[in-house]
């Protein structure tokens, strides 16, 4: 390992990964800042429910938190946990991204596309696999001798 995978115990990605969820979340924010005062081109893209766009901007803040807390166990995780959480931490949040910016993926009167279904199945998947892996990584690491 250089220098730099060792400060970040090889989890490099992870922290890029925290990042850009972070930059995600405040570009919501100051969405939901633009559709309170009514800026037009914001209620053309997020013809869908409020809520579901703000549940996106807390799924983002959610992400990034376990993301870094993951982080700053500097635990090394194998590449395939580490990448799984932060394709798994987009993919969960983005869910809500889109029923927000397609309201017809929300609609309680009409199942949603398969391939959406296929998304979020493939998401919670990921996600789950990522941080569930990593827990084990972490808590296994607790009972390692020194």
């Amino acid at each position: 390992m250089n220098t730099n995978e060792q400060k970040h115990a090889g989890n490099v990605v992870l922290i890029r990964g925290a990042a850009m969820w972070l930059l995600m979340a405040l570009v919501l924010a100051w969405c939901m800042v633009g559709l309170n005062f009514g800026v037009t081109p914001l209620k053309t893209i997020f013809a869908g429910k409020f809520t579901r766009l703000l549940q996106a901007h807390i799924d983002f803040l959610l992400m990034t938190a376990l993301i870094l807390g993951v982080y700053a166990a500097k635990v090394p995780l194998p590449w395939h946990v580490r990448w799984a959480m932060v394709v798994g931490a987009f993919t969960n949040s983005s869910l809500f991204l889109l029923m927000s910016i397609f309201p017809s993926l929300d609609s309680p009167a009409a199942p949603p596309p398969e391939y959406f279904k296929l998304y979020l199945f493939a998401s919670i998947l990921t996600t789950s696999y990522g941080f569930g892996k990593a827990a084990v990584y972490i808590l296994r690491s607790t009972f390692k001798q020194t």
